[in-house]
């Protein structure tokens, strides 16, 4: 379910008297940066850790997303998973259990992180407190959720020459999960049968939310 979470996905520290500044800053900077963006693919290493740093589970897989709101995560054995997403309905197929549950996508930026790839200032100014900080060659963006109603307290975005290299997120539990990318193909053509789903045969489904 936390790799379902994540799908539906894709810290700075700075002085309290320049905080406005910051946000302003920040949100401007990740607006550039994002907005150029109308697909990408990658491959993957996923890691959650517990509050103390202790690494809970690891995976890798390879992604897909094109704007807006088409994604497709499939993540490889022996956690195998595939969640797609068309723009209107949310996939999640379980080889192991030949179950797929379908929803409706959640076009609230707050429960799909990976909405935020579609690089909108005004979504990010309404949901987010955003800042920023440069080191060592890499550039990273904090996202506070205004709004408690959210699937992560926060999460931080790291680009490097202006790349998504890599997102974390951390829950209300102190949970972390970490997603570092590598073989990154930005804005390459992506089929569009990629963010197709055909439910396999024998497959039980459930729908979730009309």
């Amino acid at each position: 379910m936390r790799i379902f979470k994540l799908a539906l996905v894709l810290g700075a520290v700075l002085a309290l008297p320049s905080m406005a500044q910051a946000q302003a800053d920040g949100v401007e900077r990740l607006t550039n940066l994002l907005e150029p963006l109308e697909s990408y693919s990658a491959d993957f290493e996923q890691q959650i850790l517990d509050g103390s740093g202790q690494r809970l589970q690891k995976v890798e897989g390879h992604m897909w997303l094109s704007r807006p709101g088409k994604f497709h995560w499939e993540v490889d054995a022996p956690y195998q998973q595939v969640v797609v997403s068309d723009g209107d309905k949310v996939y999640l197929y379980d080889p192991d259990l030949q179950q797929v549950s379908i929803r409706p996508l959640d076009t609230r930026v707050t429960h799909t992180p990976a909405l935020l790839l579609s690089g909108s200032a005004e979504a990010l100014t309404e949901n987010y407190e955003v800042t920023s900080r440069q080191e060592s060659g890499l550039e990273t963006f904090t996202l506070i959720p205004k709004s408690p109603d959210t699937l992560f307290e926060s999460l931080e975005l790291t680009f490097e020459d202006d790349r998504l290299e890599g997102l974390e997120m951390e829950d209300s539990t102190g949970q972390r999960t970490a997603i570092n990318f590598d073989d990154i193909d930005v804005n390459d053509d992506i089929s569009a049968s990629r963010f197709e789903f055909e439910i396999p045969d024998g497959a039980d489904v459930i729908r979730e939310g009309g």
